[in-house]
């Protein structure tokens, strides 16, 4: 039985910019991962795809994290994203992290390139030999291109310091059997705000959320009562906001939520490109959602 790196809820915090150029906003950042552990956020996830990852450069990404760690002070686990399509870069990122303080490290799958799921051990072991703080996978399709199989979970367990996985392709059924397959070796967090009920119910132990940007006490609060094994009261708080789960996803993460915050009275910025904005229409839906449940 491994150790989760967390239970809960943890913040996909975004990474807010400022100015023309767009550079990254340390004291609000600093600002907002403050407000998120006053507000029952279990970790911060820094650097990850709501972070903005693949657009910043080496140095910020590094920065980015050691901000994180300072302000966080130990008050809760800092995750930190260092996932890469280049396995070697990825242990280069992950040396960085761990150096900078990082309680664990999140690793997307490789991306682009893909590989086969005996490449994906690979991948995965090569990193893990080469740090020792834990490691949470992290499963995309929809943005990777690439699944990672139960049986493959299952491989993936047997290494010490693989200990968790964010898991963000949907399926129920793959991540019941990953489940099954693994037991307590790996640590299951829902990738989707709209599936930590179901997640939950399953046996996994939380959820990595966009959702806390804005809501971290609600999504504290679906994932507690989770965990506290009152699944009718966390599924009730689930389909009261499933609305704005939704609506948070209806552009490309992260630019819903990053509208969503500047809304809300947070200068976070806009998302660098290739990233847009979001359109008119979507706005005001956004908004009407936000207005309905007493955000704006």
């Amino acid at each position: 039985m491994k150790k989760p790196v967390f239970t809960g809820a943890g913040v996909a915090i975004v990474t807010p910019f400022i100015g023309e150029d767009l550079k990254i906003n340390f004291p609000l950042l600093e600002r907002l991962i403050d407000e998120q552990i006053n507000n029952n956020t279990d970790a911060i996830i820094i650097c990850g795809t709501t972070g903005e990852t693949s657009t910043l450069e080496h140095d910020e990404h590094v920065e980015a994290i050691k901000c994180a760690v300072s302000a966080t002070a130990k008050r809760v686990p800092v995750i930190a994203g260092t996932g890469s399509n280049d396995t070697a870069y990825a242990v280069k990122l992950s040396n960085e992290a761990e150096l900078a303080g990082a309680d664990a490290l999140l690793s997307v799958t490789p991306y682009y390139n893909k590989t086969s799921q005996t490449g994906l051990i690979e991948h995965y072991a090569f990193i893990a030999d080469r740090v020792s703080v834990p490691i949470i996978t992290y499963n995309v399709p929809t943005r990777t291109g690439l699944d990672i199989k139960p049986e493959t979970y299952f491989e993936l367990s047997k290494i010490k310091n693989i200990v968790g996985a964010k898991e963000a392709n949907g399926d129920i059924s793959a991540l019941a059997k990953a489940i099954k397959l693994c037991g307590d070796d790996i640590a299951f967090y829902s990738g989707n705000d709209d599936q930590i009920t179901a997640f939950m119910a399953l046996g996994a132990k939380g959820v990595i959320s966009v959702l806390s940007n804005i809501a971290p006490k609600l999504t504290h609060s679906i994932a507690a009562a989770a965990l506290a094994g009152d699944i009718a009261k966390s599924a009730e708080l689930q389909l009261e906001w499933l609305d704005l789960c939704n609506d948070l996803f209806i552009d490309v993460n992260p630019v819903p939520v990053k509208a969503a915050m500047e809304m809300m009275g947070y200068a976070v910025g806009r998302c660098r490109m290739p990233l847009g904005t979001l359109n008119e229409a979507n706005t005001k839906r956004l908004a009407a959602t936000l207005k309905e449940h007493g955000f704006i």
